[in-house]
């Protein structure tokens, strides 16, 4: 699919979508629980269905309903010995420990990107909790065999937080008196992310620093319901949009929310752009844009609406933490040089730096997705102060995460078509 994105002036209110890494920790923690748990405000991208299907090959009976999913479970007790998780990174690193704690043996795969992922991580941890574990060369398919045992281990945080996520929510229904250290964690938030999650069904971790989590007596995961709050990797783009472009309100954004995107805030107003921020909305407006400088380790989904802001910014942008980006939908990194290159936009790497040279003009181009949901929204938002238009090919990508997202920069004034 082709999807054309013309210069165009910002303004309007907007809802924010639903969080797909609340939505898919939800997910998790329903199946885990006993009894029928209510997902309000569910999320509706590719990875967030990916999850839902995963939960019911898992054991779980899933109910959708106008407003809110209804998802019946009684623990981890597989139906199919293979699950399959889509394109999701979380998806595949949360739901692999979890399905270990089944005895049965289990194939879990992926497509697309996901399948040139590293996995090697789960068979170096996972022998050390009595699961067998092999990958085809450290990628997929993973073949498991629980159940899993906790036990005291040291793992490497460095990599990603997701496998963190995993081991954490599986040990919260089985362990007692272990603990998990972890050395060089990345991405604290959505660690902070999931201890939330997990506390909500009936779990609760002792965190030190985000070095040692701590499980004292066993618990087990509760039943209840949970209502998904606003997505702000998603909004992110929303908001830079507003930024670049005009001015926008985007609703249902907690704004005390453990979600490490939305420390795009603290870049909007280094660039300039006047922010103000209510309990579960935030309003942006344009102004006179500056070169910022910024550390993304922590949340390295940013790059791309941060790539798109800083190109609107007068002078040389400096964002650190492009060592995330290697193994995402595509290497980001590179990819943000490239395609912003078509666009005018000279973006260098140095090492673990990525330096923007923004103020210079878009220009009217065509750009390539690389299938990358957030590769395509990164461009389109650049191209509302393009000086012409902006064609994305394979524009389908953002159904990964955002599914609406050309509906909603079109109900912000954005000029976009469609091509089928």
């Amino acid at each position: 699919m082709q999807v054309t994105v013309s210069p165009a002036i910002i303004k309007g209110t907007v809802t924010a979508n639903p969080s797909k890494s609340a939505m898919q920790r939800a997910v998790a923690a329903a199946l885990l629980a006993k009894g029928k748990s209510i997902i309000r405000n569910p999320g509706l991208s590719n990875d967030c269905l990916a999850a839902l299907e995963v939960a019911e090959n898992l054991g779980a009976k899933i109910k959708r309903e106008p407003e809110h999913f209804e998802i019946t479970s009684n623990g981890v007790q597989p139906f199919y010995d293979e699950i399959n998780c889509g394109e999701s990174g979380l998806g595949i690193r949360m739901f692999t420990p979890i399905a270990a704690l089944s005895s049965l043996p289990i194939t879990i795969d992926g497509h697309g990107s996901l399948t040139t992922r590293p996995m090697d991580f789960f068979e170096e941890v996972l022998p050390l909790l009595q699961v067998k574990c092999t990958t085809q060369g450290g990628k997929l398919p993973l073949h498991i065999q629980g159940p899993l045992q906790p036990a005291a281990i040291t793992i490497d945080g460095s990599l990603s937080s997701q496998f963190l996520t995993g081991l954490l929510m599986a040990y919260g229904a089985v362990a007692e008196d272990v603990t998990i250290t972890v050395k060089d964690l990345k991405s604290k938030p959505y660690i902070a992310l999931t201890l939330q999650l997990m506390a909500q069904f009936g779990v609760t971790v002792t965190e030190e620093n985000f070095e040692k989590f701590h499980f004292g007596k066993k618990q087990s995961y509760k039943a209840g319901e949970y209502t998904v709050e606003g997505d702000w990797s998603g909004a992110a783009f929303l908001l830079v949009a507003a930024a670049v472009a005009g001015k926008a309100e985007v609703q249902h954004l907690n704004t005390a929310s453990a979600q490490s995107d939305k420390a795009i805030l603290e870049s909007l107003e280094k660039s300039g752009a006047h922010v103000l921020q209510g309990m579960f909305t935030v309003n942006i407006e344009k102004d006179k844009l500056v070169a910022f400088e910024t550390d993304a380790t922590d949340c390295p989904d940013l790059f791309p609406p941060l790539v798109a802001l800083a190109a609107n910014c007068n002078g040389t942008t400096k964002i650190k933490g492009v060592s995330r980006l290697a193994h995402k939908e595509s290497d980001r990194g590179l990819t943000l040089q490239e395609e912003f290159g078509k666009m005018g936009i000279r973006i260098d790497l140095e090492g673990d730096v990525m330096l923007v040279h923004g103020g210079t003009g878009i220009k009217a181009a065509t750009v390539h997705s690389h299938n990358d949901h957030r590769i395509a929204m990164a461009c389109a938002v650049a191209a509302l102060t393009a000086d012409g238009p902006v064609v994305i090919e394979n524009a389908e990508a953002i159904n990964k995460s955002y599914p609406e997202f050309y509906d909603h920069l079109q109900q912000l004034g954005g000029k976009v078509l469609v091509h089928a």
